[in-house]
């Protein structure tokens, strides 16, 4: 692929500004980072941005307490058009039965970013969830949890999606995942074509 070192520092760089300005609901901000036809694709969302927007502000104000942690990224471009793969950490608090719990999550975001009038942008973002788990804020308290729900989805997040049923979402059973399949399969395509030209 064609590298140009210019072109991976910008793309790292609206990788950092998408988790601030999301975390942070700043959502003018936040729009500067796609273009106008960007796809978000979460564990309970898929959709335009602003459809993410949206929902997230929904959930805000009843309660949605979700941060991003970054981690490192891996940029690949050729020509205007370029694949990242970025480490993350998922961080979604919630209570579940009347218990206050803390999941983590830890995944990588796999994003389309394309370069039109000299401007990079997000085209496409999706998770690839990789290990995850559930804590009780106050170490004294216990959570029971319903098998019938936990067990529909896969290990890499089972318990992430456990709290986002809980409270209301309807999460995917099928995203991609560390230990593949399909979806995983799938996306890997979605972005080699990209990078091609398709």
């Amino acid at each position: 692929m064609q590298q140009n070192f210019i072109d991976v520092l910008e793309i790292k760089d609206l990788i950092g500004r998408w988790a601030v300005y999301r975390d942070a609901l700043l959502w003018d901000e936040f729009r500067k980072v796609w273009h106008s036809d960007g796809v978000m694709a979460a564990t309970w969302t898929t959709g335009h941005y602003e459809d993410f927007i949206k929902i997230t502000n929904e959930g805000v104000k009843n309660g949605l307490n979700i941060l991003h942690n970054l981690g490192g990224s891996a940029v690949e471009v050729n020509g205007d058009r370029a694949v990242s793969m970025t480490k993350f950490i998922i961080l979604q608090r919630a209570k579940l039965d009347g218990v206050l719990c803390d999941v983590t999550c830890y995944a990588r975001h796999y994003d389309l970013w394309e370069k039109r009038e000299g401007r990079w942008g997000l085209v496409y973002r999706e998770t690839i969830a990789e290990k995850d788990r559930i804590d009780p804020v106050n170490n004294n308290e216990k959570v029971i949890f319903d098998r019938s729900v936990l067990d529909q989805f896969p290990a890499e997040y089972q318990h992430l999606a456990y709290l986002q049923t809980k409270v209301g979402y309807n999460v995917n059973k099928d995203c991609p995942r560390q230990s593949g399949g399909k979806a995983l399969e799938d996306l890997y395509k979605k972005g080699n074509d990209w990078l091609e030209g398709a």
